[in-house]
């Protein structure tokens, strides 16, 4: 389900960095739901690594399991309002993110859109095409990974949120942004 924007343009496919929201971008603790936009708090770094993944020529999509709908810990519009504030948080430093994408079922509903099956990553390429090949996703949990891997991509891991537990299976980075640095230019800017 697309939380934003409302309207897509279609363009050209392009390379796309498939981010996951809780524990990449913003603060997540085990078992404790955001469930008011109150709560939502970015890391600070996230509008630095959000700028720098996209000069290197990535379109930036965020791709989130949100689950506490079904539950009953938020609303479908209280789970919207969380990311429109992710949205505002990010532009005020200057940074934007291109699309946000969520799941709001329960892992026991087995629904083609909750992480690690691939329904919401192809709904963005639906949308928004994407070159594959150069595209990656990046993410705290192991879901994330098997997203990647179950969408034909690089998958790659970020030790913060859950990433710690996730860690032995995987190459995994300090953070988003030292993933950023880590990834390859594909602007075509020199520097």
């Amino acid at each position: 389900m697309r939380a934003w924007p409302e309207k897509i343009r279609k363009g050209p496919a392009v390379p796309t960095a498939f981010l996951d929201r809780d524990g990449t971008i913003n603060r997540d603790r085990p078992g404790v739901y955001v469930t008011r936009p109150s709560q939502h708090k970015i890391y600070a770094w996230a509008p630095a690594a959000r700028k720098l993944i996209s000069a290197k020529g990535y379109r930036i999509v965020v791709i989130t399991n949100q689950s506490g709908v079904t539950r009953g810990y938020m609303t479908l519009a209280g789970c919207r309002a969380i990311n429109l504030k992710l949205l505002r948080l990010l532009r005020r430093t200057g940074a934007r993110i291109d699309a946000v994408y969520f799941c709001p079922h329960a892992p026991e509903e087995k629904c083609a859109c909750r992480k690690p099956s691939p329904g919401l990553l192809l709904e963005a390429v639906k949308d928004s095409p994407a070159d594959m090949p150069r595209s990656f996703m990046a993410g705290d949990k192991k879901c994330d990974l098997l997203l990647a891997k179950n969408a034909g991509l690089k998958g790659f891991l970020v030790l913060t949120g859950h990433g710690k537990a996730a860690a032995r299976e995987a190459h995994a980075y300090k953070n988003l942004f030292a993933l950023a640095r880590a990834l390859p230019d594909l602007s075509g800017n020199k520097p």
